[in-house]
């Protein structure tokens, strides 16, 4: 949190203290990314990315017909808990390469299911 926001928040026109309580308990401070935390970036990059060929896959052929909406609805969902998870952490690997994840698979689910309407 900057000194600009504490002072704010100690600003008692600002906020109530239960407020100022409030956003200092969800304060999200990263500490700096080390090895460890480079090897699970990469790691969540290479299985965010493997949805794109299925993506381009669809988006050029625009057959869903044997793809399960049921399995990316399920996957959608769990992704969705490691967001939360990862923000409950404060882990950015986790947060970061989920968040992309989430969006490819929400990408992948409204191909499923405006496509199959065809």
């Amino acid at each position: 949190m900057t000194n600009y926001a504490r002072n704010n928040l100690q600003n008692k026109n600002f906020a109530t203290p239960r407020l100022c309580e409030i956003i200092r308990k969800i304060n999200l401070t990263y500490k700096k990314m080390n090895f460890i935390d480079i090897i699970g970036l990469f790691a969540g990059a290479c299985i965010t990315f493997s949805t794109i060929p299925q993506i381009i896959k669809v988006w050029k052929t625009k057959k869903v017909k044997e793809i399960s909406l049921r399995m990316f609805s399920i996957l959608t969902f769990g992704i969705a808990m490691w967001i939360v998870y990862g923000i409950l952490k404060k882990d950015l690997p986790i947060i970061l390469t989920n968040s992309v994840s989430l969006v490819l698979n929400l990408i992948m689910v409204y191909f499923i299911i405006y496509y199959e309407k065809e």
